[in-house]
């Protein structure tokens, strides 16, 4: 009789979210502005009529299962976000996501210019991944600009 082969599952401080077709991770220290680009992000799906759901804020558990990276909140916070000034705001949400995009955000002076070709994507949990990396600083809503233009949804 075979056995269940169980995936390691590595946990982040990271946002995911689904947006469209594309599920995305978001990575970066706390403070970074990862939960203000995942409220931007899910508001302009929504004033867009585009689909837009939160998976998790800040405590993602990614697993890879079959080449693809699979991205869930912790159960106990699924559907809640912390947006400054607001405090913890309660979202639609998806218990998962298959991430197919990774954005970092970084301080200023980890942030190329011009990336190289080897700074376009990135390996998490033997998954390779397109990768956007973001200054910290900028606005949200400016974040997530350069992001829609990233996945062709400006």
């Amino acid at each position: 009789m075979a056995t269940a082969r169980q995936n390691a599952v590595e946990k982040l401080s990271a946002n995911a979210l689904a947006l469209g077709e594309a599920g995305l991770l978001i990575r970066g220290e706390p403070g970074a502005g990862k939960s203000g680009l995942t409220h931007a992000l899910l508001s302009h799906a929504r004033g867009t009529g585009r689909f837009g759901r939160l998976v998790g804020d800040d405590r993602i558990e990614i697993e890879s299962c079959n080449g693809r990276l699979i991205a869930r909140c912790h159960a106990a916070i699924r559907g809640m976000i912390e947006l400054r000034s607001q405090g913890i705001v309660t979202l639609p949400f998806e218990p998962a996501v298959v991430v197919s995009h990774v954005i970092d955000l970084l301080p200023p002076a980890e942030v190329l210019r011009y990336p190289e070709t080897g700074g376009l994507e990135v390996q998490i949990c033997g998954a390779k991944l397109p990768r956007l990396a973001l200054p910290i600083g900028r606005s949200s809503y400016d974040c997530a600009l350069s992001v829609l233009a990233w996945l062709g949804r400006g």
